[in-house]
Parts: C-alpha cells; structure tokens; sequence
C-alpha cells in the first residue's frame, strides 16, 4: 500500500484546494480507494441516488469530495 501523493490527487480529483488534498492524504486511502471514490461520488451525482458509501477510508474520501451528500 503506497501513500498518495498531492500530485496524484490534483490529477483524480480538480479543482481541489490544497486543504482537501491534504486531508484526502491523511486518510490514508490508497490510488485505488481514490478512484473509488471518485467513481462513486461521480455515479451518485450522475444518477441522483444514495448509495451506501464505501468502508473506510474509501468512504473518508468521498465524504472529503462531496460533503454534503455522503
């Protein structure tokens, strides 16, 4: 499991300030749970459905990317 980097999250997710990038990388998620996050938060917006957000800290980081509908 490799720590992401700024660089890595700037790319999966823009704009993003750099507040939310660092704390995105406090999670402790990996390149994988980035992606699925966003690809989460991403469906949710697109279908307009609740979903049970991803464990931890999948779910840290979607709550990071979309706060008020995770």
């Amino acid at each position: 499991m490799s720590e992401l980097t700024r660089d890595q999250v700037v790319s999966a997710v823009h704009p993003v300030d750099d507040a939310i990038v660092a704390e995105i990388i406090a999670t402790g998620a990996t390149q994988a749970d980035l992606a699925t996050a966003c690809a989460f938060v991403a469906r949710e917006i697109r279908e307009h459905e609740a979903r049970d957000v991803p464990p931890r800290p999948g779910g840290e980081v979607v709550s990071l990317l979309d706060p008020g509908g995770a």
